[in-house]
């Protein structure tokens, strides 16, 4: 019975939780840029570097959603 209590305080906490689909959406296009980033190495290693560092300023905006 402990358990069916759990669950529905999760479910009242709804809003409180971190929305999945924003997080996934932010993750791809991190990949994205990322894989871009890699991908200017063989250009152009400022415009590498900038993508590299924006990818990661976009890693901590994902973890704070």
């Amino acid at each position: 019975m402990d358990d069916f209590t759990n669950i529905k305080k999760d479910r009242q906490n709804l809003e409180h939780m971190p929305d999945q689909k924003l997080h996934q959406i932010i993750s791809f296009v991190k990949s994205g840029v990322r894989i871009l980033g890699y991908g200017a190495l063989w250009f152009s290693l400022d415009t590498a570097v900038i993508l590299l560092i924006f990818s990661e300023i976009i890693g901590i905006v994902e973890e704070l959603v």
